[in-house]
């Protein structure tokens, strides 16, 4: 789950971390009473998206009068912001942060997340701050410092000092990064956060280290025992289809192609998609079903995959280890007839219950395409893809 940098700077505030001040608004009145309180002359204009690089797809911007606060956010509010991580369709803004201006004096980059190769939190710190972490690892790995979180002690100060020092500060500075590393570390284990990303972190003239921006993302299984996180949640922000999959636990992800794929396992819808780009096809979303859905929800995930208009073919492909075949035969039979099936359908099964899957497809009447096996699956589904177009 993700939020906006004005919520993650509410719940990174309340850990002890600095951040600049700052109001939302979600029209200009609203942006200009939001300056008029915090004062000042400078103030900074940002839209809200779940997305990165909104200052180069001009959706941050640098206002120096209440003039400039209202037509800057009226330019901004209701755009169609497009960056690298929102594809050419970009994404609508409702709401702009208000926030005042800051005496940069340098900017860096600190991030936290987990490395799944050591089964540990990772700081990593960089002094090209506002610039992509992606881009200084391809550019200037060597750039990147970074230290492993031992989950019994937590982070050191030690470690802290390291990445302060390798950043480049001094004296008081190097006091006041740690202390700003250690509360960012303890949000980011008491949220359950999968990301904490501050780019860039910056030292003003005065020696404060201060997060001029801040991303984080919460790891979606432990929502339940985070109650005040999930109340940031922006449903506007979220592809509608993959709402309403996790109403049904569906694990959904939404793609570009157009092939449906339904597929119970997450490695074996990986290999599912792989195989239909192998084939010349390209997945229209990833399903994975889990080993003990119902009908019910196997019948929600199928009419969500057919109310995708840019699916001109569905491949089910299911093995029937603790899910049963007959289940899914179940669920896809019930969501076709609910909604009128149009589009061709590939059906392969195996495992548990295999002939009675088979015979529940067999006599639904529907017209479905039966596979023999998964290569045989996508090569079907390719094919009945490209014929519908």
């Amino acid at each position: 789950m993700k939020i906006h940098e004005y919520q993650a700077k509410e719940l990174l505030k309340g850990y002890g971390v600095t951040v600049p001040r700052g109001h939302v608004a979600f029209s200009p009145d609203e942006a200009v009473k939001a300056a008029e309180s915090l004062g000042g002359n400078i103030w900074v204009v940002k839209a809200q998206i779940h997305a990165g690089g909104r200052g180069k797809g001009g959706g941050v911007k640098l206002a120096r009068s209440l003039a400039e606060v209202r037509q800057l956010s009226d330019d901004i509010l209701g755009m169609q912001l497009v960056t690298h991580q929102t594809g050419p369709e970009g994404q609508l803004v409702r709401r702009v942060y208000i926030e005042e201006g800051a005496d940069i004096a340098k900017e860096f980059y600190l991030g936290v997340v987990l490395d799944r190769d050591t089964s540990r939190i990772v700081f990593m710190a960089s002094t090209e701050g506002g610039t992509e972490i992606e881009e200084v690892a391809e550019k200037t790995p060597e750039k990147i410092l970074k230290e492993y979180v031992d989950p019994v002690v937590g982070l050191g100060d030690y470690q802290a000092r390291n990445l302060a020092f390798g950043l480049g500060l001094k004296g008081k500075q190097v006091n006041k990064a740690v202390g700003f590393m250690k509360a960012l570390y303890r949000a980011f284990v008491e949220k359950d956060c999968s990301l904490a990303e501050i780019n860039p972190l910056i030292l003003t003239g005065a020696g404060d280290v201060v997060a001029l921006d801040a991303k984080m993302n919460f790891d979606s299984n432990a929502l339940y025992r985070q109650k005040n996180v999930v109340e940031y949640r922006d449903l506007d922000e979220e592809d509608p289809k993959e709402i309403e999959a996790s109403k049904f636990d569906l694990n959904y992800i939404s793609l570009d192609g157009s092939i449906g794929c339904m597929v119970n396992g997450a490695g074996l819808a990986m290999a599912t998609m792989d195989i239909i780009k192998h084939f010349g096809g390209e997945p229209a979303n990833f399903l994975d079903v889990g080993g003990g859905a119902t009908t019910e929800k196997v019948t929600a995930g199928f009419k969500i995959i057919l109310e995708d208009p840019a699916v001109k073919a569905v491949f089910v492909n299911i093995f029937g280890g603790i899910m049963r075949c007959d289940v899914i035969a179940n669920g896809v039979v019930a969501a076709a007839r609910d909604l009128g099936l149009e589009i061709p359908v590939v059906v392969r099964l195996a495992g548990t219950n295999v002939e009675l899957g088979k015979q529940i497809l067999a006599e639904s009447g529907l017209a479905l395409i039966a596979a023999d096996d998964m290569a045989d699956g996508a090569k079907k589904a390719v094919a009945a893809a490209a014929a519908a177009k």
